[in-house]
């Protein structure tokens, strides 16, 4: 008598499962919070980049952003480099 081959499935669609509820859907997640607050970045945010720059922003536009890091300093940066945006309250330049 062969058992039924559903149940041998049975094992692989399980693991599938809890590395779906494990892995995936926590990380897609964190992606759409991570669009959604590159897509909302305004001026005067303060902001640290994936390279560890800190600076203000200045300007935005489409694609990019630009970034006051000293007085007379400016960086335009595309809006993916932008890791994530500090508190007021955090914000080291004037």
């Amino acid at each position: 008598m062969n058992p039924n081959p559903l149940v041998n499935l049975f094992p692989v669609i399980l693991i599938f499962f809890i590395m779906y509820f494990i892995l995936i859907r926590p990380q897609k997640k964190q992606q759409r919070e991570l669009e959604k607050m590159q897509g909302s970045l305004k001026k005067n945010d303060a902001v640290v980049t994936y390279g560890g720059i800190h600076g203000i922003v200045v300007n935005v536009k489409e694609g990019t952003v630009t970034v006051r890091v000293d007085d007379n300093v400016r960086l335009e940066v595309d809006k993916t480099a932008i890791a994530r945006v500090e508190k007021q309250e955090q914000a080291r330049l004037p």
